[in-house]
Order: C-alpha cells, then sequence, then structure tokens
C-alpha cells in the first residue's frame, strides 16, 4: 500500500460524523488553504507549493499548520513570481508525497480561500493523475462571503466592495500584505480575513456553518 493510498483510506474514514450545518464557526476546524501554481490550466499546469492554516476557536493556530513545496522540473515565468528558484523546485517532494501530506493534514476541516476554486481544481487534478477521488470538504470563499455580507449590510455606512481580490481585501481590513505570492503568505493573509468575516457574519445572523456557505445571490443569477 502506498502511503498516498493509506492517506486516502484515513481521508475519508474522517468525513464519518463531521460537522453539522448548524455546528457554530468556533467550533469547525476551517483549513485556510493556498497553492502557488505553473499557471491558471489545471489539466496542464502543476502546483509548486501549498500553504495552509487552520482556523479554530476563532483564532489562527499556527501550531496547526501545512507547508509543501513539489518538485518541479521545468521552471516557468509563473514560478518565478512565487519567489522560488529553479533549484528550489527541483528539490522538492513529489506530487504523491505531498497529497498524501495534505490529505494527512485536511482530514473534514472546511477548506478556505480567496478564489479556492482554483486550488481545489488543481488539487483535483493532482489526485486524479494518481487515480485517486477527488475532496470531500466543503469549502468557503472568503471573497464570496464577503459579498454575502455586503448583501447583508455588514458594510453598511463604507464604500463599496469593488475590489475583491485578495489586495483589495487586506486594505480594506487594514492588513498588512506581508509574503504576499507565496502559499504559507497568502494562506495567512486570507486567515486573517477570515477572522474579520466571521466576526461581521456572527454580528449579522450568521451564526451556524450553512449560513456561511450559502452563495450570494449575485452568483445564482
Amino acid at each position: 500500500m502506498t502511503r498516498l493510498t493509506s492517506a486516502l483510506s484515513a481521508y475519508r474514514a474522517a468525513f464519518t460524523g463531521t460537522w453539522p450545518d448548524a455546528t457554530a464557526p468556533e467550533q469547525v476546524r476551517f483549513v485556510v488553504l493556498d497553492c502557488e501554481t505553473t499557471g491558471l490550466d489545471p489539466r496542464r499546469d502543476r502546483i509548486v507549493s501549498i500553504g495552509a492554516v487552520a482556523v479554530s476557536g476563532g483564532e489562527i493556530d499556527l501550531g496547526d499548520t501545512f507547508e509543501a513545496l513539489l518538485r518541479v522540473l521545468h521552471n516557468t515565468a509563473a514560478t518565478l513570481v512565487h519567489g522560488i528558484t529553479r533549484d528550489e523546485t527541483r528539490e522538492g517532494v513529489g506530487e504523491d508525497e505531498a497529497l498524501a501530506g495534505l490529505l494527512d493534514y485536511l482530514r473534514d476541516g472546511v477548506i478556505v480561500g480567496h478564489h479556492i476554486g482554483h486550488d481545489l481544481a488543481m488539487i483535483d487534478a493532482a489526485l486524479a493523475r494518481h487515480q485517486a477521488p477527488g475532496l470531500l470538504n466543503r469549502h468557503l470563499d472568503t471573497g464570496l462571503l464577503a459579498l454575502l455580507l455586503e448583501a447583508d449590510g455588514a458594510f453598511a455606512g463604507q464604500a463599496p466592495l469593488d475590489d475583491l481580490s485578495l489586495d483589495g481585501l487586506c486594505r480594506r481590513f487594514d492588513i498588512a500584505p506581508y509574503d504576499r505570492h507565496t502559499a504559507p503568505g497568502d494562506a495567512f493573509l486570507t486567515a486573517q480575513i477570515l477572522l474579520r468575516l466571521l466576526r461581521l457574519a456572527a454580528r449579522n445572523g450568521r451564526g451556524t456553518l450553512d449560513t456561511l456557505l450559502e452563495r450570494p445571490k449575485l452568483e445564482d443569477a
């Protein structure tokens, strides 16, 4: 049995009795995740690095983190943007090893990210290359949650949310964009944004997991 096969078995077992919809957010283990990739096409591009940090009990848990640098045999301009050298990518771990470590770390945590759809598609494509099924975790996009809360009136008296980029939300919440464009750095920035959004959600009647996972009406149109 390979390490990835073993990790998949334990990962799937973690979803027995996972978070009910009515769970209070402070009781949920959110896993804030970011992938840096060689490009935007999950079919052709590859994950360069993964960074993740957990948010639980209303706090960022710096003792509950994950980081992996994957082996990439050919560097690209996109890789260089992330501050990773050609030698570093060649010394990274194999894709299967990184995925096994990620599954062990994720368990049934609710995945959070900014434009998280791209990260999930890249991870699912990587799993498929190893004949493994895709992720089971529920997920939350910080940009969509911000839009949902704006519709609730959470930003009343403030300027409209006209910049939903990660940098735009950092400016909105006065978060210094330290270590930007690295997977661990962007995950930590997103975790700080999540904490601000969770506080706003609690003040605007969204006190359960299912209400956080609702999609804004703009997405349904």
